[in-house]
């Protein structure tokens, strides 16, 4: 199955939504008027598009609608594409890959439960896969919960990872250290740092996160490639909040949105490129390893309507 395929697959709680709420308001023959812009207005909150994004957005509609002399509603849905992939479009980012035979270097942060460590095993298969990364080592960082250290462990052997961790409790700057110098000393591609995901209103955690990041980068002489947040796509305005908090911390450099395929609210998507100015950089829409990808403005919204 072509991703474009999964990921219209994966978006399908939002597709049902969202189109059909749509398909039900325009109506062929149906003028565009207030009262069709103010249900279309509604459709897009449900889906969680957000108030000010969905206000942008309507507003927009309504000005090239009356430009461009169209007054039925059948064509709505041809303007509305047009306008969010406009507004997605600048979201779009790149993973920073190195190309000078150093190690890759990945923080991956964000809450328990938004699905950072899997998302390590399935951004180790996308490398792999797509950029012929071979040797990636994990870093085993959530030392305080003996579960994602596990976890982590069965996702290494899966994906063919190193895996470096130490004893319960232990400094997980400590372990990002030792990761580093294996990555240098065996000449790896990619280190995936796990981290952990205590409340983010925690100022020791985030203090945790800026050892590390200081602790990796001393070692380096110079900045991680990536600081990637991991955000539960079907957690809406609670993520947004997270990401500020994150980001005011360790000055996060993009976006992985999870759980696509497990929301009918994949409109959030459109209120956190909006709200957090942050690139988005993958996204996924499902549990298999190869159900992460790079964020495509055109591509989702065509998927999406």
């Amino acid at each position: 199955m072509s991703w474009f395929q999964r990921l219209k697959d994966g978006l399908k709680k939002t597709k049902e939504q969202l189109v059909g709420r749509l398909a039900q308001v325009l109506q062929p023959g149906r003028s565009l008027d207030d009262a069709l812009l103010a249900e279309l207005e509604e459709i897009l909150i449900t889906a969680d598009v957000g108030v000010a994004a969905t206000t942008e957005i309507v507003r927009e509609l309504k000005r090239r609608a009356v430009a461009r002399g169209v007054q039925d509603s059948s064509e709505v849905t041809g303007l509305l594409k047009e306008i969010l992939k406009e507004r997605l479009r600048p979201a779009e980012g790149t993973l920073q890959l190195r190309a000078d035979g150093q190690p890759t270097i990945f923080l991956i942060l964000g809450v328990n439960g938004s699905g950072k460590t899997t998302t390590i095993a399935k951004l180790a298969q996308h490398l792999k896969d797509d950029f012929g990364k071979r040797k990636i080592i994990f870093a085993a960082g959530d030392t305080f919960r003996a579960a994602a250290v596990e976890q982590l462990s069965i996702w290494a052997e899966r994906t063919g990872a190193g895996l470096v961790q130490q004893k319960a409790g232990s400094d997980p700057s400590a372990v990002a250290f030792d990761a580093v110098e294996r990555a240098l000393r065996e000449a790896a591609d990619v280190v995936l740092i796990d981290t952990a995901g205590r409340l983010q209103t925690k100022q020791p955690l985030m203090e945790e996160l800026r050892k590390i990041n200081r602790v990796v980068e001393k070692r380096l002489g110079r900045a991680l490639d990536e600081r990637l947040l991991v955000l539960d796509g079907t957690t809406g305005q609670n993520a947004i909040s997270q990401a500020r908090l994150f980001h005011e911390s360790v000055s996060v450099t993009g976006l992985v949105v999870t759980k696509l395929d497990g929301t009918a609210k994949g409109g959030a998507l459109v209120q956190i490129a909006g709200e957090l100015n942050l690139p988005i950089k993958l996204i996924g829409v499902g549990e298999r390893a190869d159900d992460l990808r790079e964020f495509k403005a055109d591509e989702f919204v065509e998927a999406l309507l």
